[in-house]
This record gives C-alpha cells, sequence and structure tokens, in this order.
C-alpha cells in the first residue's frame, strides 16, 4: 500500500501532513531511526500475528527497543504467537514487510497497542512503505489506529554489550 493510502487514511486525524518519506530505506528498526535522526526505541514497529483462528490477522505496535514475549502474549491473547510470514503479510495487512503500518488496514485486522510506547512524548511508526514514517503521541496513535487496548506483552531488548557488562559484574 502506498504512503499516499496512508496520507488519505490519516487526513481526518490532522497527522497527514508529518508523514516524512526518506531517500534512504527505513524498513528496520535501525534504518528507521537513523532516517528520522531518533533513538531506536521511539521507532514505533508494527508486528504482524496469526489471529488466533489462524484465518485472520492482529497487528501489535510496539517500541523498537522490545520484542515480543511468548509468554505475556499466550497469556494476554489466549493463544500461541505465530508471525505473518512474509508473503502473507502484504495479502493480510494491505502493507508489505517493512511498511507494515496500523493505519488504512483491511477490515478485520485488529490492531493493539504495547504499553512501551508510553514512555515517549512521541513515537515514529511507518506511514506505509519502506522509507517512511510519521511523528505521532502514544495517544494519536491510539486514535488514529483504531487500535482495540493498551496491552503488555513485550519486554525490552538488552543490548549485547550491556549482556556482557552484566557477566562481568
Amino acid at each position: 500500500m502506498s504512503v499516499q493510502v496512508v496520507r488519505e487514511y490519516l487526513k481526518p486525524f490532522h497527522l497527514d501532513e508529518r508523514i516524512r518519506e526518506f531517500s534512504v530505506s527505513s524498513a528496520t528498526v535501525e534504518l528507521a531511526a537513523v532516517a528520522v535522526g531518533v533513538e531506536e526505541a521511539r521507532i514505533a514497529k508494527t508486528l504482524s500475528f496469526f489471529s488466533a483462528d489462524g484465518e485472520g490477522c492482529l497487528l501489535i505496535v510496539t517500541a523498537g527497543d522490545t520484542k515480543i514475549d511468548n509468554k505475556l502474549f499466550k497469556s494476554t491473547f489466549g493463544f500461541k504467537a505465530k508471525m505473518l510470514p512474509h508473503d502473507l503479510a502484504l495479502q493480510m495487512t494491505g502493507h508489505a514487510v517493512g511498511g507494515v503500518c496500523p493505519f488504512a488496514l483491511p477490515q478485520g485486522v485488529s490492531v493493539f497497542l504495547d504499553r512501551s510506547l508510553c514512555r515517549f512524548q512521541t513515537i515514529f511508526p511507518s506511514a506505509g512503505s519502506s522509507s517512511s514514517a510519521v511523528e505521532m503521541t502514544p495517544e494519536e496513535l491510539f486514535v488514529s489506529s483504531h487500535a482495540q487496548k493498551w496491552v503488555e506483552v513485550c519486554k525490552q531488548i538488552v543490548p549485547q554489550d550491556a549482556r556482557s557488562e552484566e557477566r562481568r559484574v
């Protein structure tokens, strides 16, 4: 799905003018942080999972420095986390991997926001392509994505150098 479709989708929320398009890739948290010029944690990554019935999908938007905690996911949703394969992401979300975002989604796709996003004043989810982002507050993301609710299904990623430091102590 194009940035233009997401731009139109975000117009009623007055967020369309905040979309940034880059001449470089923003397809990963690391690349997006460089393109935007912020720390990786402020990149709001959108992860796509099969729904409980295995037929649909749900999206979880989380801070860039976190990963899904399988136990928390299962206790929250009642089933094991299974990510969509790349070829199904486009088909089920309308967005290709690297540009999956919680905007302009097909009917039936549920969006959940991880509380890890709440520690920031503004965050940067993708705007529908692998070279775009849009700055917004966590509350603006909640409203504009039509999120179901806030969840706690992630744990913070410990950087490699911090893990080495912990072992030495």
